[in-house]
């Protein structure tokens, strides 16, 4: 497999746990950080850390691929914050399609956000893969899918395309394994300490990476990690109910901004349902101010090693950078679970 906008690995550690068959035979990823947490989780050798446009300027791309996987930038088209159509990383699904073409596999996976499917570049791929298209000997098939369906403690839709050689018949997608019964966030965190405890680790290890020295690398369990909080918000966090959120705060406790604005977001300065899967694990999961990921009980935002739990990374997963270039790696990632389920269909039909 070849892993393409890599990041720190959530897709590939889904089909290495699919299938001991499945092996990497190169991944591409140009935050450098990333592409180290890649090279120590996976082995070194495997990542080419640098833009994807100079990958295939570079160097040959490997031979006989059964499944290219990866996620295209897609912030150009979230449906969080602006969008923004001219976005350059909106572009860059083109570079994954010429890989396709130059590595020839049977299979690829792309993996977005669900409001891909209503974007300019999934009407692309569409075009790419037509009869006159320079993708013609592939067809491919689009599905929303939600990784709490497959497995994760968390609810995150998903826009998963898979295409295939049409020498090969349509492989559809994995059947859910969980609905009705999604992992609990009080599932997840059972084996947890409630007080984060892995300061002195996060602060004794370092390693060096195309040159560069970055803290790490570190496992999961490893990234249990304390932040100072103001007494302003931990106030606000002891007036927050379990399920609650900024709307049970008295005015007092209030931004001048929530005051004014009585709707909108109930996700905001949230607690997360202990009962429920989590709400999506964005990069910014720390900050409370940016969703609902205060701990169900304890006064703090859900540490990096909880959101890693509810990604499903493995504890043999290593992750290297500081905390901010972490929290991105475990924000960006496939949910392990979704990714698995994906490999594992696919090993089946191999």
């Amino acid at each position: 497999m070849l892993d393409l906008f890599a990041g720190a690995g959530g897709l590939t550690a889904g089909f290495h746990a699919a299938s001991k068959r499945f092996r990497t035979a190169r991944a591409v990823e140009m935050d450098l950080a990333a592409a180290a947490s890649y090279e120590q989780t996976f082995g070194a050798g495997l990542v080419y850390a640098g833009a994807i446009q100079d990958w295939l300027d570079e160097e040959t791309v490997p031979e006989n691929i059964d499944v290219v996987v990866g996620g295209p930038p897609c912030q150009g088209f979230s449906t969080l914050g602006k969008q923004d159509a001219e976005d350059s990383r909106n572009s860059l699904w083109r570079q994954y399609a010429e890989t396709i073409v130059r590595a020839n596999p049977k299979y690829f996976v792309v993996e977005n956000v669900a409001a891909f499917g209503k974007s300019k570049q999934f009407g692309d791929f569409e075009e790419a893969v037509s009869e006159s298209g320079f993708l013609s000997d592939y067809a491919f098939e689009f599905k929303v899918l939600n990784a709490a369906d497959f497995g994760a403690h968390q609810s995150r839709k998903r826009a998963v395309l898979i295409g295939h050689h049409r020498d090969l018949s349509a492989p559809g997608f994995p059947a859910a394994t969980h609905v009705g019964n999604h992992g609990t966030v009080r599932q997840a965190f059972q084996e947890v300490p409630v007080e984060p405890d892995s300061d002195p680790v996060y602060a004794s290890r370092s390693v060096e990476f195309m040159g560069k020295v970055y803290a790490g690398s570190f496992s999961p369990r490893e990234l249990h990690l304390s932040r100072n909080y103001s007494e302003l918000s931990l106030s606000r966090f002891a007036a927050i109910p379990t399920g609650g959120n900024r709307f049970d705060l008295p005015d007092a406790l209030k931004a001048p901004c929530w005051i004014k604005h009585t709707n909108g977001s109930g996700d905001v300065m949230g607690r997360l349902h202990a009962d429920r899967p989590s709400v999506t694990i964005r990069t910014e999961f720390f900050k409370p101010e940016k969703g609902r990921y205060l701990h169900p009980e304890a006064m703090r935002a859900i540490t990096h090693y909880e959101a890693a739990i509810l990604q499903g990374f493995p504890d043999s997963h290593r992750f290297v950078g500081s905390r901010t270039a972490i929290a991105r790696q475990i924000g960006n990632a496939v949910p392990i679970p979704l990714g698995q389920a994906i490999g594992r269909h696919l090993a089946a039909l191999i």
